[in-house]
């Protein structure tokens, strides 16, 4: 399946699920509100999940000015990509990551940690950044703007619905929605966004280290550097928001056994086989 199809049926996924939600919440009046929503927000996850992505990780966009040696990093890479130059932004924060965001490579933005920055040496910083632009090239970007938008509206409905059972919500044409109904969607509902987003975020990560590694024609630093920002961000988890999460290139949070088997990251001892098998080949 293309990374065009995967955005459209993630997309069509999210409308069910809104429409789910507000039928449990409203019946047949809620279900159609619901259905309006959904259609709003994805117009509105297409054109400016970029921006609410960075805001959300506190990224700031910096010049050439602010950071020379990264910013010819980026430039050459992405030269050597076929992509157009990104914008640059940096994350404050002593754990070494990074991830990409955008709708396109015309509208893409790559943010790198100052963690990642100082710990990485040059080799493993350019395949970490090559990475990143793997991503931009397979133009899989923008399914994971969508996601980190939309898994936080889902949950917000989710809420709506337990509230609105709790309190006997009705529709605005007095048609109440189903108890059973709302129960089901409290619990399923996020976690189907969740199962969503595992699913495409897990071959999108095995697809941008391939790319990655064809960019930087270095696997092997590129599956050193994933080993090392694993050790780290297990050390000192980031402070982020859950949903953005699967954008980064590991997992930035504290994850348990149970957690690992619902994370949207491939087993990183996974993804270094695979690398360190290109760099046999």
């Amino acid at each position: 399946m293309t990374n065009t199809m995967k955005t459209f049926v993630f997309m069509a996924a999210m409308v069910a699920l809104f429409m789910l939600v507000g039928q449990a919440l409203g019946g047949r009046g809620g279900m159609m509100a619901a259905l309006v929503m959904a259609v709003a927000m994805n117009f509105f996850a297409y054109w400016f999940s970029d921006r609410v992505a960075l805001r959300m990780n506190r990224a700031r966009e910096i010049t050439y000015q602010d950071a020379p040696d990264l910013y010819q990093l980026i430039s050459s890479l992405a030269g050597r990509a076929g992509l157009p130059m990104p914008k640059v932004c940096i994350v404050d924060s002593d754990t070494p990551n990074a991830f990409a965001t955008g709708r396109d490579p015309e509208h893409a933005a790559v943010a790198v940690t100052t963690g990642l920055i100082r710990l990485m040496n040059r080799d493993e910083l350019e395949g970490v950044i090559a990475h990143e632009l793997g991503h931009i090239k397979n133009r899989d970007i923008l399914i994971s703007s969508i996601s980190a938008t939309m898994a936080g509206a889902i949950s917000y409905l989710a809420t709506m619905a337990q509230w609105s059972m709790l309190f006997g919500g009705r529709s605005s044409n007095g048609e109440g929605g189903n108890p059973i109904a709302a129960i089901v969607a409290i619990i399923v509902a996020p976690l189907a966004a969740s199962l969503i987003q595992m699913a495409i975020s897990r071959s999108r990560e095995y697809q941008a280290d391939a790319a990655g590694a064809a960019i930087c024609g270095n696997p092997r630093a590129l599956a050193q550097a994933l080993g090392e920002l694993e050790s780290y961000n297990r050390q000192l988890p980031m402070a982020i928001n859950p949903a953005s999460a699967q954008m980064y290139i590991v997992n930035p949070l504290t994850s348990g056994q149970l957690a690992s088997l619902f994370s949207t990251h491939p087993p990183i001892q996974e993804r270094i086989q695979r690398l360190l098998a290109m760099d046999r080949r």
